[in-house]
C-alpha cells in the first residue's frame, strides 16, 4: 500500500492533548492512571457506557483497544475480550465509531496490532484524529522494523506511542524514545499481558536506566493488578497502565469497572 505523508508540528492538536495532560499532572505533582478497554467488551452498548465513565472515575488517558483475531502479545483475558467483541462484529471502524460518539474527556490511545492499521487504508490516521483519538500505540512494529511504515505512523497529528521491554539496553531505549511522542509505555515484564501477584523485582532499576536514555513521561504496565500495585509502580514513574484486572472487571459490570478505575485513582492519590 502507499502511505499517506503529512507534515506536522510538535504541538499538533492529537498528540497535544496526550502531552498537556502529562504536563498538567506532573504539575500538581500527580501520577497518570492510563486504563485499557477492548471496544465493544462485553457488548458495544456497555463498552459505549464504561467509555463514557472512565474520566469521571478518575482515568487520565484511555487505550482504546482495537479487537483482533491473533491478539500474540495479549493473556487469556483480553484475548478473550478481543474474541467476544470480534464475535459481535466490532473492528477498526467500529472503534473509531465508538470514539467519536462517546468523545471522552480524556485523551485516547488508539491501541492495535498492525494489521488492522494497513487494512483500513491510508487514511485511518486522518479518521482516527476526526474521530477524536490523540495517541497511537502499534504493539508488533518495533523501531527499525520498517521505516516506511513507521514514518507514515508517525507522520499524522497522532502521538505515536513506543513499548520499551525490561531487558532493553539503554542505547536501544534511547533510540526508542527518541522516535515516540506522548509517554513510553515501559513493558514491566517479558510475557503476554495479564495479572500478577506482584511487580517485577528488578522494576526500579529498569525504570531508572529508562529515565538515563529518555526525557518522556514514562508509564508502567503489564501486571499491574491492584490498587497497591498501582501505587507501588507510580511512586517510581509517572503513571501506571492497567488493563486485563480492568477487562475482567468490565466483563461483570460497567459499574464493577468504574469502581475499580475508582479505587486505582484513590490509591495513586495518596489514599489509604
Amino acid at each position: 500500500m502507499a502511505f499517506a505523508s503529512v507534515t506536522t508540528s510538535s504541538d499538533a492538536a492529537g498528540a497535544h492533548a496526550l502531552e498537556a495532560r502529562f504536563t498538567t499532572l506532573a504539575g500538581e505533582g500527580r501520577k497518570a492512571l492510563v486504563v485499557y478497554v477492548t471496544a465493544g467488551h462485553p457488548d458495544r452498548a456497555r463498552s459505549a457506557a464504561l467509555l463514557a465513565g472512565l474520566t469521571d472515575a478518575g482515568a487520565d488517558v484511555i487505550e482504546v483497544g482495537v479487537p483482533f483475531s491473533d491478539p500474540l502479545a495479549d493473556g487469556p483475558v483480553i484475548q478473550a475480550s478481543s474474541q467476544q467483541a470480534l464475535d459481535q462484529g466490532m473492528r477498526l471502524d467500529g472503534a473509531l465509531a465508538l470514539v467519536d460518539e462517546v468523545r471522552p474527556h480524556a485523551p485516547v490511545v488508539l491501541f492495535s496490532y498492525l494489521n488492522p492499521l494497513l487494512a483500513a487504508g491510508p487514511d485511518v490516521l486522518a479518521r482516527a484524529r476526526q474521530a477524536g483519538v490523540s495517541g497511537l500505540l502499534v504493539t508488533d512494529l518495533p523501531v527499525g522494523a520498517d521505516p516506511e511504515r513507521e514514518a507514515w505512523l508517525g507522520s499524522d497529528d497522532l502521538a505515536f506511542v513506543r513499548l520499551v521491554a525490561p531487558t532493553t539496553p539503554v542505547d536501544r531505549m534511547r533510540e526508542i524514545a527518541r522516535h515516540g511522542r506522548g509517554f513510553v509505555y515501559l513493558i514491566s515484564r517479558l510475557g503476554v499481558t495479564g495479572e500478577r501477584d506482584a511487580l517485577a523485582h528488578d522494576l526500579p532499576e529498569t525504570i531508572a536506566r529508562l529515565r538515563a536514555a529518555t526525557s518522556l513521561p514514562i508509564a508502567v504496565g503489564f501486571g499491574i493488578s491492584t490498587p497497591a500495585q498501582a501505587r507501588e509502580a507510580a511512586a517510581l514513574a509517572d503513571g501506571v497502565v492497567v488493563g486485563s484486572a480492568l477487562v475482567r472487571a468490565a466483563s461483570e459490570s460497567v459499574d464493577s469497572a468504574l469502581a475499580f478505575v475508582r479505587q486505582l485513582r484513590a490509591a495513586l492519590d495518596g489514599a489509604p
